[in-house]
């Protein structure tokens, strides 16, 4: 069925405006809770949120229908989406819900639903809840009405949660780490895990004010970090975005790491200590050629999927798999967390950096990027790539690799942009390509 409100992570869009009004969170929370109340127990949703003004509203309102057919409400306040998953899960909720714009900046805002099991909803869930919207929802009787509270450790429950994700011998003492969480929802609780872990933490985009999320900090915006990391004469740098299910790493020259060389790190580390469940990792159709070939040297497969960290999710429960990600930063390891989790994934960075008692950038550094180019071509409406002209520039680009490259042509999930990627060991056929789909989606478009 066609959405009107899911997109690829949930709903998103510009708070208090359009798509995401109070009324539409009040109608999110009436459907789910309806889709959700199953069995004769009492029936609970655990809310968190990251630092938008917006939050407060969203949160009220998402309170109000999920208590007006009968569940019972536990707000966290600011937390990652990570650990609303986590919560759910270990205080047997019926759901959890995550309000978030990930990294996007403060105006926008979504809601993230995540199941009883910490995982989030499937395709048929989501329509099912979409369903539920249209429809006039049955109120709970007055004696039947749900009640809301506050919960104060939520936030220590997940400090604790994330700092077992490493083994009890391994101590981050004498590095110098800078921890960047884009003034976000992991503002208190990674800087405060890393440091009760033994490192000296250097914190920034830690004071929120309802307005500064990820702006100009956080893993999309790393002029600030890399600069800090470099003044600071730290061992490497840590940038989360604005719901900390995000990891970007900056070395000790500064330099910025990306998903797949962290990927690259965790898959390797964790199948030298014989902890992968399966011989190889799941990433994104997005993820670079060096990564596969790399992997492929190591004995490993790379599985790809649909791009978002819920098809990488899929991908890895369908074929076992349990360790996964997607080159923009989301890091799944799913022996610690039902989601992207940057908190956990940049222990695990942490971790093999003690251990091999070498810089972050020769660490960190596993392969060379074969040439990748994106560009986004903005439509008004129809289908672009259904023109002729669009499928003939397609396929000429395909025969012109020859088994030499990639290439990858798709529709964004939330905003009417073809995006195209291309990538291959010739950076100037790569540049060409592009440019000729590019320049046949304009003129379809």
């Amino acid at each position: 069925m066609a959405r009107s409100y899911f997109g690829t992570d949930g709903i998103r869009g510009r708070a208090n405006a359009g798509k995401l009004t109070a009324a539409t969170a009040m109608k999110v929370g009436q459907a789910a809770g309806k889709h959700f109340l199953r069995g004769d127990h009492k029936h609970r949703v655990v809310i968190g949120k990251d630092t938008r003004l917006s939050g407060y509203m969203m949160e009220n309102a998402l309170t109000a229908g999920f208590t007006s057919v009968g569940m019972d409400v536990i707000l966290t306040g600011p937390l990652p989406t990570p650990a609303v998953a986590m919560l759910a899960r270990e205080m047997r909720a019926d759901l959890g819900v995550m309000i978030s714009a990930s990294h996007n900046k403060f105006a926008d805002n979504g809601i993230k639903l995540f199941g009883p099991d910490g995982f989030k909803l499937s395709d048929e869930d989501e329509e099912a809840i979409e369903a539920e919207m249209g429809r006039e929802q049955e109120l709970a009787q007055a004696q039947h009405i749900g009640r809301a509270r506050r919960i104060d450790d939520a936030r220590g429950r997940y400090i604790h949660a994330v700092k077992q994700s490493l083994p009890a011998d391994i101590r981050l003492d004498g590095l110098k780490i800078v921890v960047d969480c884009a003034h976000g929802a992991a503002y208190n609780v990674t800087p405060t895990a890393i440091w009760e872990l033994g490192a000296k933490v250097v914190a920034m985009g830690v004071n929120p004010n309802g307005l500064n999320i990820n702006d100009g900090v956080g893993s999309t915006d790393l002029g600030a970090i890399k600069a800090r990391v470099l003044d600071e004469g730290a061992d490497i740098g840590i940038a989360l975005d604005g719901d900390a299910d995000r990891l970007i790493v900056i070395d000790e020259k500064g330099a910025e790491v990306d998903g797949d060389q962290i990927m690259a790190l965790i898959g390797t580390t964790m199948a030298d200590q014989g902890l992968l469940s399966r011989a190889g990792i799941v990433a994104t159709v997005m993820s670079n050629l060096g990564l596969e070939r790399f992997l492929a040297d190591k004995g490993l497969d790379l599985i790809r999927a649909k791009v978002g960290d819920r098809y990488v999710l899929e991908a890895m429960k369908a074929g076992g798999y349990n360790v996964g990600g997607e080159q923009s930063g989301h890091m799944i390891v799913l022996d610690h967390a039902t989601t992207g989790d940057g908190t956990i994934a940049a222990l695990q960075v942490l971790g093999a950096l003690v251990r091999s008692g070498k810089p972050a950038s020769e660490l960190l550094h596993l392969f060379d990027p074969v040439p990748q180019l994106l560009k986004n071509v903005r439509y008004e409406s129809g289908d672009p790539l259904s023109a002729a002209n669009v499928k003939d520039a397609i396929a000429a680009a395909e025969a012109d690799l020859a088994g030499s490259g990639r290439l990858v042509i798709r529709k964004s999930g939330t905003e009417p942009l073809i995006r195209v990627m291309a990538e291959g060991d010739d950076e100037a056929q790569v540049q060409r390509l592009v440019d000729n789909i590019c320049a046949a989606v304009e003129e379809a478009a």
